[in-house]
């Protein structure tokens, strides 16, 4: 985007391309978008199919969309990270970047307070601004002193591993069963990425036998069971364990963090890849402005983290309850019922997905009350239970809120740091 815009770009990753990295790469809607926009999608349709149907589960719930592209104005796509990156690479080069690959960046250059470049083995490289682009384990922000606010502990270990074939017919099947989390979908090379996740408290178990518990993830839902049955998987399982969500202080003198650099949550309801796209194609004009002749050009950028973190809150924490560990409370698992028998509460959610709504557009206190009266009438033996998780609940939206009107591109004042 920077490239085509006329600036002078250099592009530094430590791997070479292709290369593939720990993902599950199921790509919203709302990202493909970017994709298109990009000129990319095209080549990435070529490799890997768009997803145009989609399965929530719940439990004994099923919530069926049957036209995503209706709902949200585009498939999904879900691109092994080997193929999409090398295409994104590929079309950052063409449009005149300066890629340089097998390069790390080992530290920053400071001029009077501000980052001005990059240091890696081949040399340094001056800038006007830097850009972390570079995960959770950021070194732009590590080098910059970005301090975490927010933190949270994930719910799950996510596991995968990839079969040869489609047990979903072209579908995308996002899955809660009792213990476990699921994602399956068709990805490219005629293969589908098939995640089961425990809790996270089954994390020494996973190390002693990786194999065996996820084995057992797949066991624990019968219809994807049967569905796999005959197909070859290809490749070992794949694990990620040690995450936590967080948001980063993401811009500064010289400085700006975009992605997971400055911004990660719970990858259950998969919003990672989209999340950086979006906020990528936000960030470019913004940095145009900065670098344009803005009298106060770190303000400029200082404004995108303000959007980033506004933009990111209400799924922040969405993703947080979604990942959360063991089987659906009672509360929740009445409100999953209410989603699944309602064509239009299944179309609203799949859009928080897709960050077209806020969760709090859907999940209003009208709806709470309905579901709270409902799952005490349903399940008279767990009111108690009921009436203490809802009450949890409340007392969790009303800390968040006050969080949130504290204000958003800064560390809220008292909020707990990594």
């Amino acid at each position: 985007m920077l490239a085509r815009s006329g600036l002078s770009v250099c592009v530094v990753d430590k791997d070479e391309f292709p290369s593939d990295t720990l993902s599950t790469h199921g790509i919203q809607p709302t990202g493909v978008q970017v994709l298109e926009r990009l000129g990319v999608l095209d080549r990435i349709l070529k490799v890997a199919p768009p997803v145009v149907r989609g399965r929530m589960i719940f439990d004994n719930h099923v919530a069926p969309i049957d036209d995503i592209v209706r709902v949200t104005g585009a498939p999904m796509v879900s691109a092994r990270r080997v193929v999409l990156d090398e295409i994104l690479v590929d079309t950052a080069a063409k449009a005149g970047v300066r890629v340089m690959t097998g390069t790390r960046v080992t530290g920053l250059v400071i001029d009077d307070g501000r980052v001005a470049g990059v240091e890696t083995p081949a040399g340094t490289l001056r800038a006007s601004l830097v850009v972390g682009a570079d995960g959770t384990r950021s070194v732009v922000a590590k080098e910059a002193g970005a301090k975490e606010y927010q933190p949270t502990a994930n719910g799950r270990i996510f596991m995968w591993a990839y079969y040869e074939g489609d047990p979903t017919n072209g579908e995308a099947w996002i899955g809660k069963i009792d213990d476990h989390a699921y994602l399956v979908m068709p990805t490219d090379a005629g293969l589908s990425l098939v995640g089961a996740c425990p809790s996270v408290d089954r994390r020494d178990e996973v190390r002693r036998d990786r194999e065996g518990v996820y084995e057992a993830g797949i066991r624990a839902w019968p219809e994807l069971a049967d569905a796999l049955s005959g197909m070859r998987r290809d490749g070992s399982v794949l694990t990620m364990a040690n995450l936590h969500g967080y948001f980063r202080e993401s811009a500064g003198p010289g400085w700006v963090l975009v992605g997971d650099a400055g911004h990660f949550k719970d990858p259950t309801p998969g919003q990672g890849i989209a999340d950086a796209l979006r906020q990528a194609e936000k960030l470019a004009p913004a940095i145009e402005k900065a670098l344009g002749g803005a009298k106060r050009p770190d303000d400029v950028l200082a404004e995108w983290w303000r959007w980033r973190d506004e933009d990111a809150w209400e799924m922040y924490w969405f993703a947080h309850d979604a990942g959360a560990a063991g089987p659906a409370p009672p509360f929740l698992s009445e409100a999953q019922r209410e989603i699944a028998a309602d064509p239009a509460l299944t179309e609203a959610l799949f859009r928080i997905f897709n960050h077209e709504l806020r969760p709090s557009e859907v999940f209003t206190p009208a709806f709470s009350m309905r579901t709270l009266a409902k799952a005490l009438r349903r399940q008279r033996g767990k009111r108690r239970a009921i009436v203490d998780e809802v009450a949890t609940v409340a007392r969790e939206e009303v800390r968040r809120r006050r969080t949130a009107r504290r204000g958003f591109g800064r560390p809220p004042a008292g909020a707990p740091r990594g």
